[in-house]
């Protein structure tokens, strides 16, 4: 299942370009995007993917890694979950503006670098937000997965208090392309290639009527 709406929408990733973070308050400057709180795996193939490319990682590409050498790139919770570790208020894979090598993550930094795709290097959650996908097992053990926008909730409680979430805001329905063609490679990662070009086909048909999505008619 697909939520029509978001993939339909002009809906495109604006980091750097206005951008106000996950904070109780806008924070545009700090160019942070969605990375304040650190990552959490989705499971122990995602772990060991991102290790892999810890070891690639050079210090041009990333200001923390001294850091990370004498203190270790991730930790756990309270709850014993796995996630990486936040330095100075971000995860510490986030690159701060004025560091030379770039700002942003640092994954995105070095595989782009290696002309490889930034998918394949970053946290799965930080290459799929603000789209996501769950799974729900039905009666007799079929597994339904619905893919949709990511919302306020799926950040769990701290979600309510951010003063901006990016898929709600007009501001970021801004793409030429949408939402689906945006995101192609992640979607093709999470469904595969045969179940997006049916998806690109549903979405296409030229009958189909597609309703603002709810942050423009806000605008509007």
């Amino acid at each position: 299942m697909i939520d029509a709406t978001f993939l339909r929408s002009a809906y495109k990733c604006i980091y750097g370009q206005g951008c106000q973070g996950i904070h109780d308050d806008p924070t545009p400057e700090l160019m942070q995007g969605c990375c304040s709180f650190g990552a959490h795996f989705l499971d122990k193939e995602d772990f060991e993917s991102v290790s892999r490319h810890v070891d690639r990682l050079e210090a041009r590409h990333w200001k923390n890694h001294a850091v990370a050498k004498r203190r270790g790139w991730w930790g756990r919770e309270r709850d014993g979950s796995e996630k990486t570790r936040v330095v100075n208020g971000a995860c510490i894979f986030h690159n701060p503006p004025g560091f030379e090598g770039g700002t942003g993550c640092a994954f995105h930094i070095a595989a782009t670098e290696a002309r490889e795709r930034h998918i394949d290097w970053k946290p799965d959650v930080c290459w799929q937000v603000p789209v996501r996908m769950q799974d729900h097992v039905e009666d007799g053990g079929y597994v339904v997965s619905t893919i949709r926008e990511w919302k306020r909730r799926d950040w769990g409680e701290g979600g309510d208090e951010f003063a901006w979430w990016c898929t709600e805001s007009a501001d970021a329905h801004v793409g030429r392309d949408p939402a689906y063609k945006f995101f192609e490679d992640e979607l093709t990662e999470m469904m595969g290639h045969k179940s997006y070009k049916i998806m690109v086909g549903l979405l296409q048909r030229p009958t189909a009527v597609p309703l603002p999505h709810p942050a423009v008619r806000k605008r509007r």
